[in-house]
């Protein structure tokens, strides 16, 4: 019994020493390097100072080994530009990158323009010589006539005489030679006469064989086409150089659209132009640019651009008539393929009217910030001109987060920690203005985007979330709550929109993440349900609206209004809510037809 005492007693001795062998070999002060004692903060990489950890390890990175960094020491400085998330918010924020590579640009250039006539294939028909219209064969505008078809008959006593003179040398042909010779100059001088008095040649051949009593002359069209103008009348005397007929042959058109000064570079002689127009639907027209005039427009700083389309003639009902219509509206869309550049996708880039960045990806939840010099834009690709270098992995979704923490790091760092690297960019905001009801309201004081700096794919975007919050809440202002459910699900695409569109323009991150934190909501079961989650959303649409209507005059007339008795409006509500309308009357969505006109207008 003894032995068996002194044998357990033995067995938890060792695993006492064990556990405590454990414990010490693994914790972080324990198996810090000696240094007198100093407790150990934190390791440290040496080649990637973002890289930290709370224990000994390696460098997630590179492989080597963490450095301990004492207390009292100050570890390796990082990049003034980098911003570190924890993997678990790079995962939230559902961080994408993509690498830049060489690669063509690719630019779709839409345009809009008019069909109009070929000014090469038209013509004015007139008078050679004084006469008489005796008789008319095509007396309507829109007549289609074909080459060398009889138009009217036409008498004049200068012209007949003409014509006989040339038929007298025409029947009489000399014996000898020094005769024949005077003689062909002679009938060369009387075809000629005729042909200035305006005769074709197949009608000077026919004066030999015409009869003497036929005093009348055929006037016939010079082309095929069609008679936009009529002048004459039978019976009519015309003067010399009076107009006649005036014909216009639309088998072959002209496509002429608008190109602004900052997307001739894209085009040139030969690039095929995709037409359609409203006049004929359905159908698309295919046709090389063949001119692009060199002088541009003073007041819009636009060329006109050319393309020739083939017309086909079309018969119905008796008639025939040209399938496109001379001043029909048209647009066309050119597709262009430049020679591999570097390039970024677009939505890689921040701001890129003014200081364009992008966030690199460095490993271990690090991204940097990067200025860029931007070239030319395709549809999806920025051309890249310095700043990046292939292979590089930027950030394409979740930057304006990255961003937003990076301001939000440097109005730390600005407000004492001198110490901390900032990273470059706007300077951060000031304190809020007086009477501001929420931190993004104060942004919206203080970080008002630019009117410059919104394209108008961006405004559309914009807009079309405006009036997604406009129908929500007049759905509520009507107490419908089936209608509320219905425009509740354009709120995805909405604010898929506006990311897609706002990612290249420095409109503050914050608004545009409060709006879609905000729009995140469960079916709601009753009015009061739907008035809840509506509320955080109008709020956060509110803000970012207020921030807008100020800066773009294009959404001046957005409608903000506010109700100082929500308290009452749904369980646990606040005593304020706020709601945007596309116009007025004021709709209350808080109360609907119970209080529907309560509310105050909130004025920029």
């Amino acid at each position: 019994m003894k032995a068996k005492t002194i044998l357990l007693l033995f067995v938890v001795a060792a695993l006492s020493a064990g556990a405590t062998w454990y414990i010490m070999r693994h914790s972080p002060t324990a198996s810090a390097p000696g240094a007198g004692g100093r407790k150990v903060l934190y390791y440290q990489s040496s080649m990637h100072p973002w890289i930290k950890s709370d224990k000994p390890g390696k460098c997630t990175i590179c492989g080597m080994d963490l450095v301990p960094v004492f207390e009292g020491e100050k570890g390796y400085d990082v990049d003034p530009g980098m911003v570190t998330l924890a993997s678990n918010s790079v995962s939230v924020i559902h961080v994408q990158t993509q690498p830049v590579r060489r690669e063509p640009l690719r630019h779709t250039l839409r345009v809009a323009g008019m069909i109009e006539e070929a000014d090469t294939r038209h013509r004015l028909l007139s008078a050679y010589v004084d006469g008489r219209i005796d008789k008319l064969f095509v007396n309507f505008v829109g007549a289609e006539v074909r080459e060398n078809e009889l138009l009217a008959t036409f008498y004049s006593p200068v012209l007949l005489a003409a014509e006989r003179e040339y038929a007298l040398l025409a029947g009489r042909a000399p014996e000898t030679p020094t005769l024949r010779e005077e003689h062909a100059r002679l009938l060369e001088g009387a075809a000629e006469r005729l042909r200035r008095l305006g005769l074709q040649p197949a009608q000077i051949a026919a004066l030999a064989q015409k009869s003497a009593t036929n005093i009348q002359t055929e006037l016939r069209a010079p082309l095929a086409g069609t008679v936009v103008a009529r002048f004459a009348y039978e019976g009519q005397y015309v003067k010399e150089g009076e107009k006649l007929f005036e014909i216009a042959d639309f088998s072959t058109v002209w496509f002429r659209f608008d190109v602004y000064e900052r997307d001739l570079a894209w085009l040139k002689v030969g690039q095929t132009v995709t037409v359609t127009t409203p006049a004929v639907p359905g159908k698309t027209y295919t046709a090389p640019i063949n001119f692009i005039e060199p002088n541009l427009q003073d007041m819009t700083r636009s060329a006109k651009v050319r393309v020739e389309l083939q017309n086909p003639l079309l018969e119905g009902a008796g008639r025939v008539r040209r399938e496109l219509l001379s001043k029909t509206y048209a647009e066309g869309t050119v597709e262009v393929e430049t020679p591999a550049v570097l390039a970024a996708p677009r939505s890689a880039v921040l701001a890129p009217g003014r200081s364009p960045i992008v966030y690199v990806k460095k490993g271990g939840g690090a991204f940097e910030a990067r200025q860029v010099q931007l070239g030319r834009a395709g549809d999806a690709l920025w051309e890249v001109l310095a700043g990046l270098e292939e292979g590089d992995e930027v950030v394409t979704a979740g930057n304006l987060l990255i961003d937003a923490q990076a301001q939000l790091n440097q109005s730390a760092s600005a407000g004492g920690h001198a110490d901390e690297p900032a990273r470059p960019g706007p300077e951060a905001h000031p304190s809020p203005p007086a009477g501001a009801t929420s931190q993004a309201e104060a942004h919206a004081h203080t970080d008002r985007p630019s009117a410059a700096g919104l394209s108008e794919v961006q405004r559309r975007a914009l807009s079309e979330l405006f009036t997604v919050a406009d129908s929500l809440g007049a759905a509520l202002a009507r107490d419908e709550l089936a209608a509320f459910k219905h425009e509740s699900l354009k709120v995805a695409a909405a604010l898929a929109a506006l990311t897609n569109a706002t990612a290249n323009v420095r409109l503050d991150a914050a608004l545009v993440q409060a709006v879609v934190a905000a729009s995140r909501w469960p079916a709601p079961a009753s009015l009061p349900d739907a008035r809840r989650a509506f509320w955080g959303f109008s709020q956060a649409v509110v803000d970012l609206a207020h921030a807008v209507r100020v800066a773009e005059p294009a959404f001046a007339s957005l409608k903000l209004y506010q109700c100082p008795m929500v308290k009452q409006a749904f369980p646990g509500a606040p005593q304020t809510g706020r709601w945007l309308q596309l116009k007025p009357p004021v709709r209350n969505p808080y109360f609907g037809k119970e209080m529907l006109d309560c509310g105050n207008e909130i004025t920029p």
